[in-house]
């Protein structure tokens, strides 16, 4: 009976891109200590040209081709370079079966010093990409040059939040996300067997139907469905399975973390901004804005009008790019 429950929850394995019968490699790659390979692209100014040089990590269904829309004035004018990459398990970057916020920290300084980005570079974490943020602010904050998080994921369980105030936040997601949540922290190995079975509640995260109550949210949503570009973003991102890239997402980031960003990080001495959308249908921003309390070295904007689709609003790269780089 154990053997067969065994094969039953095991996920099926990835077919890494370049390997035999796997998807192939069209992206510039480095190989890391591990052996690993990490995808990559870039924009913006030559590197060796570039006064500000920005890693970008994107969010859940993301990929190295989620580059910030700033404006070309603005990128060649402040002499911007950046590069995103596909997270361990996206896209075309090999799986990290033994992924934990401390090796998503390893990963960047590896890219960093790989691409010669300099002792101090710049990063940015978007949605689910925030944990990457928070661990470079743990395990390497000295490489940082200033930190940006928007809208990032927050994990119910961490003991700085009172938990009123944390319970009643969870409780506002739907059912199928409140399960979710709970079996990759109690249970991740049955997690790509029950995100599977269609008679358990829907996981509105996984489908990408959460419903969101901002209206620029729901439109760009909406456009990005009937344009294909939705699904072709995250078959993209997928590309090798979803266990090693969604699922294992959800391990980490709802998972048990080595620390919390509320009581275990020191005062850097770089910037770190976070900003959080009002109407935001994915994160919290009750939550958020408790964070940017209990944190006082945290420069928090709040955007009232703002949905978690914060690269939506007209202008909102090009005014985060400024904040960053030029704002003490």
């Amino acid at each position: 009976m154990a053997t067969f429950l065994g094969k039953v929850v095991q996920p099926q394995k990835s077919k890494l891109c370049g390997s035999l019968g796997g998807p192939p490699v069209t992206a510039q790659r480095i190989r890391l200590k591990d052996g690993r390979w990490l995808a990559y692209s870039e924009t913006g100014v030559p590197r060796d040209k570039a006064k500000f040089k920005i890693i970008l990590a994107h969010g859940f269904t993301g990929s190295r081709l989620d580059l910030l829309r700033a404006s070309p004035e603005i990128i060649e004018e402040m002499g911007i370079y950046m590069v995103c990459y596909d997270r361990a398990g996206h896209g075309e970057s090999d799986p990290n079966p033994r992924r934990w916020l401390g090796s998503e920290a390893s990963d960047v300084e590896e890219l960093a010093d790989a691409l010669e980005l300099g002792k101090k570079f710049y990063v940015v974490g978007t949605s689910m990409g925030g944990y990457v943020a928070w661990a470079c602010l743990k395990y390497i904050p000295d490489r940082l040059a200033g930190a940006a998080l928007l809208a990032p994921v927050i994990n119910y369980r961490w003991p700085g939040f009172p938990k009123d105030l944390s319970k009643e936040a969870y409780y506002q997601q739907a059912v199928g996300d409140q399960w979710l949540l709970r079996v990759a922290y109690y249970a991740p190995w049955l997690l790509n067997w029950w995100v599977n079975q269609s008679w358990l509640p829907s996981p509105t995260v996984i489908q990408g139907n959460t419903f969101l109550p901002n209206h620029l949210d729901s439109q760009f949503r909406d456009r990005a469905i009937s344009s294909g570009i939705f699904h072709q973003r995250r078959n993209i991102s997928t590309l090798q399975g979803e266990h090693e890239s969604l699922h294992r997402d959800l391990m980490v980031m709802f998972g048990k973390w080595e620390f919390d960003p509320m009581d275990h990080l020191l005062p850097p001495s770089f910037p770190v901004h976070l900003w959080q959308g009002c109407e935001d249908g994915i994160v919290p921003a009750s939550l958020q804005k408790h964070i940017s309390q209990r944190v006082g070295w945290i420069k928090y904007h709040e955007v009232p009008d703002g949905g978690h689709f914060l690269n939506a609003i007209p202008g909102f790269d090009d005014h985060l790019l400024k904040t960053l780089l030029l704002q003490p």
